[in-house]
C-alpha cells in the first residue's frame, strides 16, 4: 500500500508536459505511428466502401436495393472522411495539405 502511495506521489509531482513533448520522445513516435495507421486504415476502408457502392449499384440495376445498407454505407464513409479534420480541429493542429486522406 505504501508503494502505491509513493507511485501516486511521484505521478503527481512529475511534470507531464515533459513527457508529452514531441520529437524523438515516446509520445512523438506513438503519434506518428497512430497517424500512419489511421491513414492506411482509412484508405483500405474507402476501397472496400467503393466496392460496396458498386454492389449497391448492381442491386439498383436489378431493383433489389437495400436502402438501409446504402444509408449505413454513406453515413459511415462520410464520418470516416471528416474524422481526420475533426481530430485536427479538436487537438488544435494545423493540417498539412500534402495528403488528401488525412
Amino acid at each position: 500500500m505504501k508503494l502505491l502511495y509513493l507511485a501516486l506521489a511521484i505521478l503527481f509531482a512529475s511534470d507531464s508536459s515533459a513527457f508529452a513533448a514531441g520529437g524523438s520522445s515516446v509520445f512523438g513516435t506513438v503519434e506518428t505511428k497512430a497517424t500512419d495507421l489511421f491513414r492506411n486504415v482509412k484508405t483500405i476502408v474507402f476501397v472496400v466502401g467503393g466496392f460496396g457502392l458498386v454492389g449497391l449499384a448492381v442491386g439498383a440495376i436489378f431493383g433489389t436495393v437495400k436502402w438501409k445498407w446504402f444509408a449505413s454505407l454513406a453515413i459511415g464513409l462520410a464520418i470516416l472522411a471528416v474524422a481526420g479534420a475533426i481530430i485536427q480541429y479538436v487537438t488544435g493542429k494545423t493540417p498539412d495539405f500534402n495528403d488528401s486522406l488525412a
